[in-house]
């Protein structure tokens, strides 16, 4: 019987894609679409995928599919193949990432979930498939420039504090959940503009515009594709990049550069930088922003508190933690009394 699980302990995984890398390309894509028996499908995609040695994040619910996968270039096209030979899926956009790595996942994870993104609306007669107006990079830029127009940052505020567009609204919210009440309430008042969202790859936006027309708001637009299909896009037709800074991404490489700016600077010393790392200490592993002379100064941790857990031996540094409650998560959100220069609240406004 074939495993339906990866079993293999990721470290060891992360070895072997160190020493044996082949060339891969990152691509993510996602759908809502009513899936009949979600544990059925994520069962069949992954014995599947593992056959074409594919790796990275998926996430499977009734409402659909979210994914970001890192796929052998060679086997790409065989890839898209099996995609498009499921009715649903057959055309989904792929968005390859700007800034590809054969290093960004190093094992395959397909999970069940209640929603493919965690929106807290429970509303049944709300329909995510009535979503906003789509736009292209050009009519982006060309909406973007109306002095009618609110174009709001649908990402969380680690996301934002490194990379955003021109005169975009940010709101200091830790979850999409937290984010699309906030936002409904911030444009209460404001039904006469045109409202226009952008996040990552454009899934938040494609729920976030559904909820904004059901709730009463008749001129909402979405970037098409998110930042990832805008930066190449921009780049391929010689348009104005109105987005400074890096994109945060949720694997390996934590970012992908868009513009050369860097608007962000280290959560420990002030200095301009806006390259994300995790605490070196496992019973903290926050995410924070360090330049490279703070990480050598610091071993890569937050604090000298975390400096001393982390120089201890592994197994006194487990017993240190055994018992308590574990809140490690590699992209916790990076709020910590501990780091002078973290980024404060980005208060939304919409004059702002």
């Amino acid at each position: 019987m074939k495993k339906l699980h990866n079993t293999v302990d990721r470290r060891i995984l992360k070895e072997q894609i160190q020493q044996h890398a082949e060339p891969r390309l990152t691509v993510s894509f996602y759908k809502y679409h009513h899936v009949e028996d979600p544990q059925s499908f994520r069962d069949t995609l992954f014995l599947d995928w593992s056959e074409l040695h594919i790796l990275g994040r998926t996430y499977i619910a009734s409402e659909g599919i979210n994914a970001q996968i890192s796929v052998p270039t060679h086997r790409f096209e065989a890839f898209k193949a099996h995609l498009y030979s499921i009715p649903w899926l057959n055309n989904v956009r792929l968005n390859t990432a700007v800034q590809s790595d054969d290093r960004a996942f190093f094992k395959l994870i397909v999970k069940l979930r209640k929603k493919i993104v965690a929106d807290g609306i429970e509303d049944p007669t709300f329909d995510p498939s009535n979503t906003g107006v789509h736009l292209d990079a050009a009519a982006f830029n060309a909406l973007t420039d109306d002095p009618n127009t609110v174009l709001i940052d649908m990402r969380n505020h680690y996301e934002s504090e490194v990379g955003h567009f021109e005169n975009a609204i940010l709101p200091d919210v830790d979850t999409f959940r937290e984010e699309i009440t906030l936002v409904e309430n911030m444009l209460k008042g404001r039904e006469d503009k045109n409202i226009v969202m952008y996040c990552t790859g454009g899934i938040r936006c494609e729920k976030a515009s559904a909820y904004l027309k059901y709730k009463g708001f008749p001129n909402v637009h979405q970037l098409e594709g998110g930042i990832i299909k805008y930066a190449r896009d921009a780049k391929e037709q010689g348009l104005h990049n109105k987005f400074k800074g890096v994109n945060f991404v949720f694997d390996e490489r934590m970012a992908e550069r868009i513009s050369d700016d860097v608007i962000a600077v280290c959560h420990q010393c002030g200095t301009p930088f806006d390259v994300h790392t995790n605490c070196a200490n496992e019973a903290c592993h926050i995410l924070f922003i360090q330049c490279d002379n703070c990480k050598h100064e610091t071993n890569n941790c937050c604090s000298e508190e975390c400096k001393s857990i982390a120089a201890l031996p592994i197994e006194e540094q487990r017993a240190m933690r055994k018992g308590k409650i574990a809140e490690r998560n590699v992209f916790k959100k990076g709020r910590s009394e501990k780091l002078k220069y973290m980024s404060k609240a980005n208060k939304p406004g919409l004059d702002g």
